[in-house]
Formats: structure tokens, sequence, C-alpha cells
């Protein structure tokens, strides 16, 4: 049988209901307790690293489950990690850049609710990952949930109850896992060394455009940030109000101070293209402005928080944040 290790970081699925609401309390050993038949599919050992609501998971957490999965790694065929739904895209797409080309799999779930209940996803979901942890093409980081398996960095949570509450953005599916078994709809291969890293930059923000959006707001936010990833509208595009390019001109001075700048869009779907109209075709080439294209937001934000933490010369920057890594941007 293969050696799984579960890592537990709390969410939902560790929950039990209190006075204030529900609070992660369940550990690692009594979620695995409470869903006896995973000791069928493999051997599995359980961390539990932290207990806490997605919503309080930082990137520092993010780095404390890949350290974890890192010092593990020659120990274990598979890891599977139960988190959160709420912020578990960002948690998978952060993942996929702390942790590259691994042909072991790294597989995070989660449910919409407690394991603790009766009535709940959480038995199916974990049961699902831990079956997908032990299939031998099975390999670096997805999401499975409502037994579809969605690579890192196109998982986003699309429904705040429903149990379908996750969607892979403009990337089919891996696979799903059906009557215990998983059938692939891309066969995936690792190719690249396996790479840890251990640092990312929190310094990275997201500005929404709203119509009539004052100026001022890029300047508040410019400060607080090393990179602004900018959700303009449409296919991404920059307004100028009745002639005034007030916009353009905070953008061109956090250029000025060595601000890394992305404009992408606030659509759900189907990415940016900011040289189809004027409105974002004459910014993005006189600015020089970096574009998230097909990227998620989740993946955007990640991505720069990695790139960031080692470096940020501009060209740098630019041709790392272009190389397609774990299919978070396709050509």
């Amino acid at each position: 049988m293969k050696k799984i290790l579960l890592i537990a970081t709390g969410g939902t699925i560790a929950s039990k209901p209190t006075d204030v609401g529900l609070v992660p309390s369940i550990t690692s050993d009594e979620i695995l307790a409470l869903a006896p038949r995973i000791a069928e599919l493999c051997e599995v050992s359980t961390i539990q690293l932290m207990n806490i609501d997605s919503s309080n998971m930082s990137p520092n957490g993010w780095i404390k489950i890949a350290n974890c999965i890192k010092e593990n790694y020659k120990k274990y065929d598979g890891f599977v990690i139960t988190h959160g739904t709420d912020t578990l895209s960002y948690a998978a797409s952060a993942l996929s850049y702390l942790i590259q080309n691994s042909p072991k799999p790294v597989v995070m779930t989660g449910s919409q609710k407690s394991i603790y209940l009766e009535d709940t996803d959480a038995r199916k979901n974990l049961y699902d990952a831990f079956t997908y942890a032990c299939d031998d093409r099975a390999c670096g980081v997805h999401v499975v949930f409502d037994a579809k398996v969605i690579v890192g960095t196109r998982a986003r949570k699309t429904r705040t109850h429903s149990y379908n509450a996750f969607d892979s953005v403009d990337y089919p599916m891996t696979a799903i896992v059906f009557n215990g078994r998983v059938i692939y709809y891309i066969e995936e291969r690792i190719s690249g060394e396996l790479m840890f890293f251990d640092e990312l930059n929190t310094n990275v923000n997201i500005l929404k455009l709203v119509p009539g959006i004052s100026p001022e707001i890029f300047e508040f936010i410019g400060k607080a940030s090393d990179v602004l990833i900018i959700e303009g509208f449409g296919v991404g595009g920059i307004p100028c109000y009745d002639g005034d390019n007030a916009l353009v001109e905070k953008l061109q001075e956090l250029k000025a101070e060595g601000k890394i700048i992305v404009l992408s869009t606030s659509v759900p779907h189907e990415g940016s293209n900011m040289e189809v109209y004027q409105v974002g075709y004459e910014i993005k080439g006189n600015l020089h402005l970096l574009e998230n294209y097909n990227m998620t937001t989740e993946s955007t934000v990640c991505k720069m928080m990695w790139i960031t933490a080692i470096t940020k010369d501009p060209k740098e920057v630019e041709e790392m944040f272009y190389l397609p890594i774990a299919h978070d941007i396709v050509y």
C-alpha cells in the first residue's frame, strides 16, 4: 500500500459549532477516524500543522505547508492537505509555485460542511482526494473537490454553499473520480527537476476598477505595493473620463517609482486582451505594462509573490511572469 501523509490545516471540514459560529477544532486524527474507508486505500500518517479558518490563512501558512511537504517528501508517496474552502484557490496556486515539478501528488481538499456532521460532503471529498493521491499517474499540485481533479493554478471557488463549489477556470479538469477510480481527461507528465521554494513577497495587491474611480486610489495602494494588479473592464480597459488622463498619469508615476503593474480583467472567464480596444492598447504599449491574459487572479497574485521574492528587476520579472508554470498561462 502507498504511504500518504495527511496534513490538516483547519477549515470547515474540521469545524464544530460554537456560540460564535463554526470554529476549526477537529484534529487530523479525528478527521481520519471519521473517514474509516480511507484505511482501505493506503497507509496514512497525519500531521496537525495548524487548525484555523482559511480566512486566517496567510502566505506564511502556505510556506509552512510547503516546508512540511519538503521535510517529509522522501517518506511518502503523496500528500493530502485539508484546507478551508474560502482561500483554498490561493493556497493551491501558491503551492504550485512553492513546489514545482513534483512527481508525487500534492492534493488539496476541503468541504462545505463539517466532517463532524452526518450529512456532509467532507467524507466523499476526502476519500476522492486520497483515491487520486494513490493513483500511479497522479503528480503535481491539484484540488480534488466534488469528484473533480483541478490543476492547482486553475481552481476557483465559484459557489459559497453548494457542494460543487469549485471550477477549473479556462482550462480542462485533469480528471474525475468516479466509483473509486480516477478517470483522466488529460495525462499529465512532469518534466524538469523537483524544486522547493520558501519565500513569498506579500507586497502584492489587487485594485478592482469601478466606474468613476478616483486617481488618488492608485497612489494610496501603490505606496503599499511592489506589485499592483489592476482588474480593468472587459478585456482590460483603463478609463479616461472626459479627456482626463489622471488615471494613466498615476500609473506612469508608479512605473517611475519602480512598481510592477499587471493589467487584468474583472470578468471571471476567458481572460484579458488589452490590445483589442484603444482604451487598453495605447496604455499597455506606452507604459509597457504586464498583462496576465488567461491566468486566474489567484495564480497571478501568487506567481508575483513568488517571483518578486526572488527578483524585482523588471526584465527578469517579465521573463519569469510569462514563463508557463503548472498550466498557469496557456498560449
